[in-house]
């Protein structure tokens, strides 16, 4: 199925102008991770944690993920870029295991998550952690047991060893002060800082951000990219922020990928990717896609 066939009873199929649309046409051609990608040798800084061979997943039978191919590097924040409505959060669920490809096979650290058996895949899951839009926290806790819940969910750790690693990553986050608080009592920078330190307590090798910067104003924003680097910088690891906000992926990211349509346009180092040479990359980093974003909104 093509790109043209996947919208065709789509009101929004009347937006793109002659210029609009050849533009998109010619992105089609700089589609980065094709299916003979070398994934053992195009990031020459460290290994792969990460590895989506030709996903497809449909939803309600239109293709969400049309034949996906990218690659996640290790020790690294990478940014998965893209306007709403072109698959990220359904990527985010197949990458824990949440939802599974229709063909396709996502590998983490080695292992095929669509063939994982139960036990192993909730073992895969706790070495994840996941910062959801606007926190997720649990209303009925504290700041505190918020941040704990994974470490008595999952693990058999002593309360007083509890007790100190929630303040520590309290403490990482800014929230030292807050943690007898309930969630309706923090601002909306707070919630993402007390989820972020829940993430962190299960000391995961893998934090997946999910569009981190919804609802902040760009002085917050700013301040949390700030956190998620310094954080990176100390406990290492691969962060995955995956955001329509280019002045963040300006801000933190290392490597990008630019999704479009379910499938990655183009991947790369910052630098590589802030120079493309692909039109529609350009475009959309250099922030003149502003002027699409209604047609991007349309195609949800």
């Amino acid at each position: 199925m093509s790109d043209s066939d996947t919208f065709e009873d789509d009101p929004a199929e009347q937006w793109p102008d002659a210029d609009t649309q050849a533009t998109l046409d010619r992105a089609a051609e700089f589609e980065y991770h094709s299916e003979d990608l070398d994934f053992e040798s195009e990031h020459a800084n460290g290994a792969w944690s990460i590895r989506c061979h030709d996903v497809v997943k449909r939803l309600g039978g239109i293709p969400v993920l049309n034949g996906l191919n990218v690659a996640i590097p290790d020790e690294t924040v990478t940014v998965v870029l893209g306007p709403s409505g072109t698959g990220k959060s359904v990527l985010i669920k197949h990458l824990i295991g949440l939802m599974f490809p229709d063909s396709g096979d996502i590998v983490v650290h080695g292992q095929s998550v669509p063939k994982l058996t139960m036990p192993e895949l909730l073992k895969m899951r706790r070495k994840i952690g996941v910062l959801f839009q606007d926190g997720a926290l649990f209303g009925s806790m504290t700041v505190f047991d918020n941040v704990a819940f994974p470490l008595r969910q999952h693990t058999d750790t002593p309360e007083g060893k509890i007790a100190q690693i929630v303040r520590q990553r309290l403490a990482d986050v800014g929230l030292s002060d807050a943690e007898r608080f309930m969630p309706s009592e923090l601002s909306g920078g707070m919630r993402k800082r007390a989820g972020f330190a829940r993430a962190l307590v299960m000391e995961p090798d893998i934090v997946i951000f999910d569009e981190p910067d919804s609802g902040l104003d760009p002085v917050r924003t700013a301040l949390l990219c700030e956190l998620i680097q310094e954080m990176h910088a100390a406990n290492g690891g691969t962060y995955i922020v995956v955001t329509h906000d280019i002045a963040s992926a300006r801000r933190i990211g290392e490597y990008i990928a630019l999704l479009w349509r379910g499938r990655i346009v183009e991947a790369g180092d910052a630098e590589k990717m802030f120079s493309s040479e692909n039109p529609f990359v350009r475009q959309f980093l250099s922030g003149s896609a502003e002027a699409l974003a209604g047609g991007f909104a349309s195609l949800r």
